[in-house]
């Protein structure tokens, strides 16, 4: 390893060539599904950078997306169907007047309403799709527990599905609640809960803070956050948010987080907006706002942005709660179905339990 070592800080704070695989609070079951792409290792730095031309970023985003891909069509292969569960897809027209795909997932046989979630897939708000067989399988795994489940097919900033800057993504979200929301009786849903990692973590509570704007908070029951993806601090720094280093290139780094976020915002317009980077909002912004969980992965460099949004919202007077899930990397609970099953399956649970409150509160 080089820089300087202290054993007494944790991850790359404490040893600076410090890989996934070599940090001991690592879960074995983690590294031993990543190991064979090389995932657990030490990482190359990204082809591009957030100073590359936009063709080129946009170019690396349309091979990133087939790279990953890939890896979670291998991550999910071989699992049982999941048993009980009606799927459909519906075209809604969005507010920029475009179609909206929504893949929703349902208990096949059920009587009377059910909470909703309307999920929000991951990818940065720049690559990846809701047909993904990753964000397939999760739809299904959270309709199976007794939720009807909405994944909105959303325009991203690049990728297959790009390139639309932002607010065309968030705009797209915010379309899908709304359409959820009143058709809750057709759909058979007794509230929304707005939900999703990553990329989808950072629209998920933008989503939220859109609805707020509009004068419509009444169609969000609450918000599940997984490692949002909400600080743009990503090329500077903050001395606030240390796991930026501690964590970084553990499966996901900082150049790379840049590269992707110049997509999302070409021209540094919108690089302290809270419907672009929630982690800005004040809090006079967060009062009101319905029920919050805001979920974190240990090993993440995006966990720490995640738990002062949290805080922000205790400060502003927000019903919220926190997890923080030991031993994983970015976003690994909702991956590793085959490997840690146990650490997946309750975050099916906790999504469920809020939902069942919030929902039947609402």
């Amino acid at each position: 390893m080089d820089g300087q070592i202290n054993p007494r800080l944790p991850g790359r704070l404490g040893h600076p060539g410090m890989a996934l695989q070599d940090d001991p609070r690592a879960d074995p079951r983690m590294l031993a599904a990543m190991a064979p792409f090389g995932m657990a290792g030490h990482q190359p730095p990204p082809p591009v950078d957030r100073h590359s031309s936009l063709e080129a970023l946009l170019a690396f985003c349309d091979q990133a997306e087939t790279a990953y891909e890939a890896v979670n069509d291998v991550f999910t292969r071989g699992l049982p169907a999941v048993s009980g569960v009606a799927t459909e897809t519906r075209t809604i027209q969005g507010v920029d007047g475009n179609d909206i795909a929504l893949h929703i997932a349902r208990p096949a046989d059920h009587a009377g309403p059910l909470p909703g979630i309307l999920h929000l897939h991951g990818g940065g708000m720049v690559l990846m799709s809701a047909t993904g067989p990753l964000y397939a399988r999760w739809r299904a795994e959270l309709a199976a527990t007794g939720l009807v489940v909405a994944g909105v097919e959303f325009r991203n900033a690049g990728g297959s599905l790009g390139p639309h800057p932002f607010p065309a993504g968030l705009n797209d979200c915010v379309s899908g609640l709304y359409w959820m929301a009143d058709h809750a009786a057709e759909l058979g849903v007794s509230g929304v809960v707005v939900s999703g990692e990553s990329g989808g973590g950072n629209l998920t509570l933008a989503t939220v803070l859109k609805a707020r704007r509009d004068g419509r908070l009444a169609a969000v029951a609450g918000a599940y956050a997984q490692c949002p993806f909400i600080s743009n601090a990503y090329a500077e720094g903050d001395p606030d948010l240390p796991s930026l280093v501690e964590n970084d290139g553990y499966g996901l780094s900082c150049a790379l987080m840049a590269s992707l976020s110049r997509l999302y915002d070409p021209v540094g317009k919108h690089a302290r907006d809270p419907l672009a980077w929630p982690l800005h909002a004040g809090e006079d912004e967060l009062e009101g706002l319905p029920p919050h969980v805001i979920s974190v992965n240990e090993l993440d460099p995006l966990r720490d942005e995640g738990l002062a949004y949290f805080r922000k919202l205790l400060r502003a007077g927000v019903s919220a709660g926190s997890r923080t899930i030991n031993g994983t990397s970015h976003a690994q609970d909702m991956v590793m179905r085959a490997a840690m099953p146990e650490v997946y399956l309750t975050t099916v649970r906790d999504i469920k339990g809020f939902a069942d409150r919030v929902c039947a509160a609402g």
